[in-house]
């Protein structure tokens, strides 16, 4: 079994679910994020949280998937401030909804003044609700945003156990582990961090606070990025209960700590069942046959 603890399904297809549930993909956290082009209205903000924890956490578990989410403001939109303000006023009303696991993804992109203002924002909004947080490093200047990232948590008086910080790379690896906090690495094609590099940070480091995810959304990416991960890990020789700490156990461990995230959800999970409908509308279209487990009268839909 393996958690993706850091995907975008909303803008992954039914067949990227069916092959993640065949590869041995359990459950999935979808952290909000932006949407490849910036929001101009909190309405739009508003409709994409719905969907968070309404219609994709509905989707997934047609497909056999277990569907968790993170609630913030992208750092990105966060340079918009009169329409970041609108959002900070928005988020409470969602971080209490079932399956919201963690304040996120959050952090730095450019590194900017108000980028840094609602960073802390959040933080404060975490512990108010007493949320792990997960944090965006930003893509230029990583090491640089990664510490400061760390020091404004720790300003905050966040406990390290509570915080992903995620994106990591071989140049912030060590500090991030060193600090007591959560590493992420994201699993790109051509770029970020690749199966190859990440089976020798593991082999480094040991698979402690290690979390593997594959960051999947519109662009070029892989839904399939943990399993195969994983695969390449058993070939390379890492010991199956490092991968099991890698690519589970500790995703299961930091995000479990929302009270939101256990094992029965999945292991206890009712029987797949395509023919139920949410406001009365289904994954399958006409003339298609639903996956009703345990069951050989199958009804055509």
């Amino acid at each position: 079994m393996y958690i993706d603890p850091h995907i975008h399904v909303v803008s992954r297809t039914t067949d990227d679910y069916e092959a993640m549930q065949k590869a041995g993909i359990v459950a999935v956290i979808e952290p909000a994020f932006w949407l490849g082009q910036p929001r101009t209205e909190v309405g739009s903000f508003k409709d994409y949280f719905s969907t968070l924890v309404g219609w994709e956490r509905f989707r997934a578990s047609q497909f056999g998937i277990v569907h968790y989410c993170t609630m913030g403001l992208n750092s990105k939109e966060a340079n918009n401030e009169a329409l970041a303000e609108q959002v900070m006023e928005l988020l409470p009303l969602y971080v209490g909804k079932e399956g919201v696991v963690a304040i996120g993804e959050i952090g730095y992109d450019d590194q900017t003044e108000a980028e840094d203002k609602f960073y802390r924002l959040q933080l404060e909004l975490a512990k108010e609700v007493d949320l792990p947080v997960l944090i965006h490093t930003p893509h230029r200047d990583k090491r640089k945003g990664t510490i400061r990232s760390m020091n404004v948590s720790e300003e905050h008086g966040l406990d390290p156990k509570m915080v992903i910080v995620d994106h990591n790379n071989e140049e912030t690896v060590k500090e991030v582990l060193d600090r007591g906090y959560y590493a992420g690495f994201t699993i790109y094609p051509h770029t970020k961090m690749g199966s190859e590099r990440m089976v020798e940070i593991v082999r480094h480091y040991g698979p402690e606070r290690i979390i593997v995810n594959s960051a999947a959304d519109w662009g070029i990416s892989d839904p399939l990025a943990v399993p195969k991960t994983a695969d390449l890990m058993r070939k390379s020789g890492i010991p199956e209960e490092h991968i099991k700490l890698v690519t589970y156990q500790n995703a299961l461990t930091a995000f479990g700590q929302s009270g939101q995230m256990d094992e029965r959800d999945w292991l206890d999970a009712a029987p797949l069942d395509q023919t139920k409908k949410m406001s009365g509308n289904s994954v399958l279209r006409g003339g298609q046959t639903p996956r009703v487990e345990g069951k050989t009268d199958i009804v055509e839909n």
